[in-house]
């Protein structure tokens, strides 16, 4: 034992599992079966040095607790444990632990063969004493309706790197996310939601390390409290908290990817770094293979798959997700493979013990929850099965818009459905019209430039001989593969953009927004960026003016739909969700005017199709009456539009023709409407006074 100053230690107790701070010092506690014993270790926080090693005298079932006297904030501290050779997966004391419960770590965690080998003291960041009532302030959340929200998905680093604005030693940070410039490009754009990739303490997997690169991304937690380090400066949980509250001030909610469904640790023979050293059995799937061994289950593809049913692993995920909410401010969670929620244990069920407590949780339920409702497992497709009020990403839309605008035969039913709210799969009566994550682009796949610009990823600087990433992308190049100085080949590209941009955010449900796409961002072609942390990543911010032009359309088609209480959403008659209804008419039109007959929608060559939407009139919400053409061939085609009753004419909104929204003419129409090949417009019926 290391002694470097006098301390008494006591039994203390298992209620709080972390650093809990008391009147005389620190209360210790963390589950960890199969012990002989458990050893906190003391550090010195300016240089890490050992300062003690003390036995946690109380246990408590699985708890190991004790209070040490004299230990206050900023303290630095992390475990070993002395086991037998009876577990699983057994721990040696070597190995130094990092807290379960941590809530703030004193650095980034970074893979060293080296240092991890024998004693991993110099490899592991330090747990760090926190009060927490230092952190919890007065949260002034935005209240955003469920048809309002429009989210834009980022990378905590990737937003700022190479923002000018920005001083260049704060790019990156927590608190560059929140600058005044950025925070105003937001709100212009019109979004009310930032979705950041995961901010959660993560460790960037030994093998891409050992090639040179990094886990950009930070899909590869080592922690669900501690905020990453890397983003942060003096203090990452307080700037973390410092950027909530300021995004909150500018009426923007925040949304942030979690990981509960693996972590760093990986499989048999992955690095022993917090879970795998306490309770393996408890933290981890395990199931027995075909030679009868027990291994990991593997449902996530990172080599394990927590166990979300251990009554362990649910109050730890449970009391993160709290944190999160009470203490940092979060609105609410993108749950990254979010199949693993529901498995209880092995399969799938939107009962699972772990989504039932979410939603009885009195801070928790009323939290915006998005589910990525797919993992490798068995089973693991699960769009459509996510209890309401959940959210759910839905790559059948993702799929069905990009192979349209493409031109692919056949389309045009299945355009249609996801266009109105995929209620094939969001069934009425069951779950919210807005259920449906719409996204076009992700993080993980193509950039919107990338998707009209290239046929094929390019994914060879990720070293894996371009073999990584999703394949079936359904995008197309126009006729060069990747960047062009062809006229006619960006034109057609630029076209392709406001079509998919357009159609995301006219379509019924909840739109998801690539950050940087507004930008014109491009990947060099790389579908699967998440080891790139450099300039293929990173948002850039100079625009020219074809990049401006397509910045402004995208600023003008989110004020369109929000300005729209039925572009937004449509509450419909035969819909027993809710008893509201704002839908008078809904009419689907061939472009000759009539009306589109069944057999239409089955007509492999047929791409291009009239909707109509007519509101019902009420003294809550002003009458409204669309028209919006689609026409994904390449032929110009003669729409005729609808007739009304009333005096007046059909105004212009919206013309994907159009490269500038100045060159978009202001007129209109009464009756026949020339609609350019691969494009689409928007009409509302104006009446004359």
């Amino acid at each position: 034992m290391t002694v470097d100053i006098n301390v008494q230690v006591k039994v203390g107790n298992a209620r709080q599992l972390g650093a809990t701070l008391t009147a005389s010092g620190c209360n210790f506690a963390v589950t960890c079966t199969n012990a002989h014993a458990v050893i906190l270790c003391l550090y010195r926080a300016d240089t890490e040095e050992p300062m003690n090693e003390i036995l946690l005298p109380g246990k408590t079932g699985n708890v190991w607790h004790g209070e040490v006297s004299g230990v206050q904030a900023g303290q630095f501290y992390a475990y070993r444990v002395d086991k037998g050779d009876g577990e699983f997966h057994s721990a040696p004391s070597e190995k130094l632990l990092i807290d379960p419960y941590a809530k703030k770590l004193s650095r980034p965690l970074v893979w060293s063969a080296r240092q991890y080998t024998h004693d991993s003291q110099f490899m592991i960041p330090k747990s760090v004493v926190i009060n927490e009532d230092d952190y919890r302030r007065k949260i002034n959340r935005p209240s955003i309706e469920a048809h309002q929200r429009v989210i834009y998905e980022t990378h905590m680093k990737g937003l700022t790197q190479q923002k000018e604005e920005i001083p260049e030693e704060d790019r990156g940070s927590y608190l560059a996310a929140c600058h005044p410039t950025i925070i105003e490009h937001l709100k212009e754009l019109g979004v009310t939601s930032i979705q950041f990739l995961p901010l959660a303490a993560f460790m960037p997997e030994p093998y891409i390390v050992e090639k040179g690169l990094t886990n950009y991304w930070g899909y590869n937690p080592v922690n669900f409290f501690a905020p990453e380090p890397r983003y942060g400066s003096k203090d990452a949980l307080a700037e973390l908290c410092q950027m909530v509250d300021t995004f909150h001030a500018a009426g923007l909610e925040i949304i942030v990817d979690v990981v509960f469904n693996h972590t760093a640790e990986g499989g048999e023979g992955g690095p022993i770094l917090s879970f795998k050293g306490f309770a393996t059995e408890q933290c981890y799937l395990i199931e027995q293979s075909k030679q009868g061994k027990l291994v990991f289950s593997n449902h996530s593809g990172c080599g394990n798959t927590v166990n979300t049913a251990s009554p362990m692993m649910t109050q730890m995920i449970l009391d993160a997700m709290r944190f999160w909410v009470d203490v940092i401010g979060v609105d609410g969670f993108r749950f990254d493979l979010a199949a693993c929620l529901g498995r209880d244990p092995q399969h799938f069920t939107p009962n699972s013990g772990l989504l039932r407590a979410i939603h009885q949780d009195p801070i928790l339920k009323n939290c915006v929850l998005i589910a990525e409702p797919w993992d490798i497992g068995p089973d693991g497709y699960q769009l459509g099965s996510f209890p309401s009020p959940w959210l759910e990403v839905n790559d059948k839309f993702r799929d069905t818009m990009r192979a349209f605008w493409r031109g692919d035969d056949g389309k045009t039913a299945d355009f249609a459905t996801r266009l109105m709210g995929s209620r094939d799969v969001f069934v009425k009566g069951n779950r919210h019209p807005n259920s449906s994550v719409n996204n076009i682009t992700y993080h993980d796949g193509f950039t919107l430039q990338d998707l009209v610009s290239y046929a094929e990823r390019h994914n060879e600087e990720n070293g894996e001989q371009n073999k990584d990433g999703h394949g079936h992308n359904l995008s197309a190049n126009y006729g060069v593969e990747g960047e062009t100085t062809d006229d006619k080949i960006c034109a057609l590209r630029e076209r392709q953009k406001r079509n998919l941009f357009a159609t995301l955010l006219l379509a019924q449900g909840t739109p998801h927004v690539l950050g940087g796409d507004e930008l014109s961002r491009s990947q060099r072609g790389n579908n699967n960026a998440y080891c790139q942390d450099n300039e293929i990543s990173w948002l850039n911010w100079d625009l020219n003016k074809r990049k401006q032009d397509f910045l402004d359309f995208c600023r003008y088609v989110i004020q369109l739909r929000q300005q729209s209480g039925l572009l937004s959403q449509l509450l419909m008659h035969d819909d027993t969700f809710q008893q509201a209804v704002n839908v008078g008419e809904i009419n689907w039109y061939r472009p000759d005017g009539s009306d589109k007959a069944i057999e239409d929608w089955q007509t492999v060559h047929n791409k291009a199709f009239g909707l109509e939407i007519m509101g019902k009139a009420s003294s809550e919400q002003p009458y409204e009456h669309w028209f919006i053409g689609f026409n994904a061939s390449d032929n110009d085609v003669r729409f005729n539009l609808p007739e009304e009753s009333q005096k007046g004419g059909w105004n212009l909104r919206l013309d994907t023709r159009y490269s500038a929204l100045s060159e978009q003419p202001q007129i209109c129409m009464q009756r026949v409407f020339l609609q350019a090949g691969k494009s689409l417009t928007v009409f509302s019926w104006h009446a004359a006074s």
